[in-house]
C-alpha cells in the first residue's frame, strides 16, 4: 500500500474512529497531530474548504472528513470488514455511527467547559495567591 498520512487531534472522536479502522485493517500509517488552533500549511493544503481535521493522505491524495475516510478504507482494504454483513446489523452499525457524530460536538464541548473552568480557576487562585500551600496558625 502507498503511504498513509493521518492529519487529526487527540481528543476528536472523529480521528480515533479513523485510526480504529486502521488499526483494524492492519494498514499501517503515519498519525500527524494537528493544533485545531493554528492550523498547519499541511491541513489547509489537504482540507482547504472545511479546514478541519480528519483527513487521511493516501498516495499524495487527500480524503477529509471521518466518515467518507471510513468508506475508503472499506473499499480500499476490503479483508477485515469494518461492518457485519447482516444488513440489520450492518443498519445498527450505521445508526450508532451516526449517532456519535451528532453528539459528538456535545461530548466535546463538555470537555472544554470543563478544561476553561479549571483554567479560570487557576487564573484566580493565581491572582489572590492562594494557590500556594500556608503554614497552618
Amino acid at each position: 500500500m502507498e503511504e498513509v498520512n493521518l492529519l487529526g487531534f487527540w481528543p476528536s472522536p472523529y480521528s480515533h474512529r479513523v485510526i480504529w479502522a486502521l488499526k483494524l485493517k492492519g494498514v499501517d500509517y503515519d498519525y500527524i497531530e494537528e493544533d485545531v488552533s493554528n492550523k498547519s500549511q499541511m491541513l489547509l493544503q489537504y482540507n482547504p474548504i472545511r479546514k478541519k481535521i480528519s483527513v487521511l493522505v493516501h498516495g499524495g491524495k487527500p480524503i477529509p472528513e471521518s466518515l467518507v475516510i471510513l468508506e475508503y478504507v472499506e473499499e480500499t482494504c476490503p479483508e477485515k470488514p469494518l461492518l457485519p454483513k447482516d444488513p440489520y446489523e450492518r443498519a445498527l452499525a450505521r445508526f450508532w455511527m451516526q449517532f456519535g457524530a451528532e453528539k459528538g460536538p456535545t461530548f466535546g464541548s463538555f470537555f472544554i467547559s470543563i478544561v476553561e473552568g479549571e483554567n479560570a480557576a487557576k487564573e484566580v487562585l493565581s491572582a489572590q495567591n492562594l494557590g500556594r500551600a500556608r503554614p497552618w496558625r
